[in-house]
């Protein structure tokens, strides 16, 4: 196959350049993967490498999976695929095997021994929150003694201390971590000149994906790799850096044309995902995202606008959002909804759940807090409200919880809060709330089809037909703990890759003090609406009354049979026919079915 074939002009010109640093910016939906593997396919291809001379480095197993795939395809079967910790490991087997102990699969468990020495509440930290910390500081090559002028998800005192037990721990077992695999690899070439020259001579021209991703460390060991060569390929979008928790950030990225000024700067900016409405709303947010500027352009044909819409509460949010899932014309699994954190998708957890609407992704009875709990209560005959606070309490929480915690202690803290609050209201024994919690909270179907649940992180190399982001308000989006400048740039980010998810359906909503992110995008409400008092005619009042029995004889929320706005409209329009209710907004085919001729009914009557 010839690697050139079908390519876009942008596309081509990256693809044809087979020597020297090429740097590739590719907006989302642009086919950066085609580009990539078409080049290195070039690059074999025109005797400008063998294949067994490129080194292709990415930062997950399936994406190396998926580049080694089409490149055997493409007939560049000999080109080595991985990512950087694996690249690190095989460099040090090979070189210094004796410098590699056993590799721990997870910080968490030796973290969640030394976290249980600290005083309360701090023991009651998720050790993944700590680990994440740590991972942070080895990223950027900090140490234990070095660690501070940082809020971590504890006392910056009790934290250093956890490093260097965990450090002492790991050294005294033969273990070593993944960041430990590119730190020893970067001392290996630093201080072996047989081993670096070794390595150069094999790998002459390396490509590096997801490069705004790319953090201290793993771009120090890349700078080794390299040494004074400049046969380097990277491709990445700032406007997706979303990952600075771990110590990444876009910087390596924005400065390669200052590191390399010859370098060829090609921009994809040809988006074969979303339709030209779904692009030209993200394409507002370009000028605030600042980096090595990207306007998007589709190939698709027009779709509907955008939905952009505030509510004057979130339970009006909610029964918006149910009804525009029902009236999509697209299979569930190519919906998703998208939120800031999981501990906000338990939100709607609970009401597809309530709407009978198969949903997957998030899962709050599979988190840290409610496992433990259900497992501490199911057999316990105490009255619900009492026994489930009194354990909230002895796992740590905290009524009031302070602002800067770590990301999974906020999802448990949020987790440990709702809990309470459901069993505040559940009237019976805790072991009773116990098997509620676990009819309520279950995904419906098999776990594994319907609405994907999903934090825009994990959303990001995702796309699906409908995207749907509520919630869209101040102290969600951007989350309350971003504060400096960098931080709320971060989040305007994660709204652009939510933005850039959607093929042709796109909703945004909110029903608190809107999102400043809002304005960016054209929207001028100072506020969401207020939640205006009902005035209940008889016939909308009797309509009401109706609505409460039905609910309690489906067993569902009231709102899921028709919101009040809905019942209002019906009573004012008196419809004769089933024709007349189904052009009222709001009544949709399958309500149209199940509750038409009872509303009919109670209209004539």
């Amino acid at each position: 196959m010839d690697p050139l074939a079908g390519l876009n002009a942008e596309q081509r010109r990256a693809a044809e350049t087979v020597r020297g640093p090429v740097c590739i910016l590719a907006g989302a939906g642009t086919g950066k993967t085609t580009t990539i593997t078409r080049r290195v396919a070039n690059q074999v291809r025109t005797g400008a490498f063998a294949a067994n001379e490129v080194l292709a480095v990415t930062f997950t197993d399936k994406a190396a999976t998926e580049l080694r795939e089409r490149l055997a395809v493409l007939g560049a079967a000999g080109v080595r695929a991985s990512t950087f910790h694996a690249a690190a490991l095989r460099q040090l087997r090979h070189f210094a095997p004796e410098r590699v102990g056993t590799i721990l699969p997870s910080k968490v468990l030796l973290l969640r021994q030394i976290a249980n020495r600290l005083p309360a509440p701090y023991k009651f930290r998720p050790a993944a929150d700590l680990a994440t910390e740590i991972e942070w500081a080895k990223n950027r090559r900090i140490g234990p003694d070095a660690y501070g002028d940082r809020e971590p998800p504890i006392p910056v005192d009790l934290m250093r201390r956890v490093y260097a037990e965990y450090e002492r721990r790991k050294s005294d077992e033969r273990a070593v971590d993944f960041e430990d695999l590119l730190e020893l690899a970067i001392r290996l070439f630093e201080s072996d000149e047989a081993a670096r020259s070794t390595f150069r001579a094999q790998y002459r021209a390396i490509t590096v994906d997801e490069y705004q991703d790319v953090n201290p460390l793993q771009q120090t060991l890349l700078d080794l790799w390299l040494g004074a060569r400049d046969d380097l390929c990277v491709v990445g979008d700032d406007y997706q850096s979303i990952y600075s928790f771990t110590g990444a950030g876009p910087e390596h990225l924005l400065g390669v044309p200052e590191r390399y000024p010859h370098a060829l700067v090609v921009r994809l900016e040809e988006s074969f995902r979303s339709t030209p409405q779904v692009l030209e709303l993200a394409n507002r947010l370009v000028p605030k995202l600042g980096g090595l500027g990207k306007t998007l352009r589709a190939t698709r044909p027009d779709g509907p606008p955008p939905v952009l819409q505030g509510y004057g509460s979130a339970t009006d949010e909610d029964a918006a959002l149910v009804d525009a899932i029902r009236g999509l014309d697209c299979p569930l699994e190519e919906i998703a909804i998208l939120a800031r954190t999981n501990a906000r998708l338990t939100d709607f957890e609970e009401l597809l759940h309530d709407a009978r609407i198969p949903f997957q992704g998030a899962s709050l009875l599979e988190r840290d807090a409610a496992r433990r709990l259900c497992r501490r209560l199911e057999s316990s005959a105490a009255p619900a409200p009492a026994a489930v606070l009194a354990a909230a309490q002895e796992a740590g929480w905290l009524e009031d919880p302070p602002e800067k915690l770590g990301e999974r202690e906020q999802v448990r803290q949020q987790d440990l809060a709702r809990l309470v609050a459901l069993a505040s209201e559940f009237d019976g024994s805790a072991s009773a709330f116990v098997a509620a919690l676990r009819e309520r909270f279950a995904p419906g179907g098999d776990g594994r089809h319907g609405v994907h649940l999903l934090t825009y992180h994990r959303a990001k190399g995702l796309e699906f037909e409908a995207v749907l982001l509520p919630r869209l308000q101040e102290k969600e989006l951007p989350a309350k703990q971003a504060r400096s400048d960098d931080e709320v740039a971060e989040e305007r980010r994660l709204l652009y890759v939510g933005l850039t998810r959607a093929k042709t359906v796109l909703r945004l909503s909110w029903s608190g003090k809107p999102s400043r992110f809002l304005r960016e995008l054209g929207v001028e409400a100072a506020s969401a609406p207020a939640a205006a008092k009902q005035e209940w005619t008889p016939e909308a009042a009797r309509l009401r009354e109706w609505r409460l029995r039905r609910a309690k004889a489906d067993n569902v929320p009231p709102y899921v049979v028709f919101h009040d706005s809905v019942l209002q409209a019906i009573a004012a329009a008196r419809p004769g026919s089933l024709r007349d209710l189904a052009r009222i907004s709001g009544v949709g085919p399958a309500k149209l079915e199940r509750y038409g001729a009872e509303v009919l009914a109670l209209v004539e009557r």
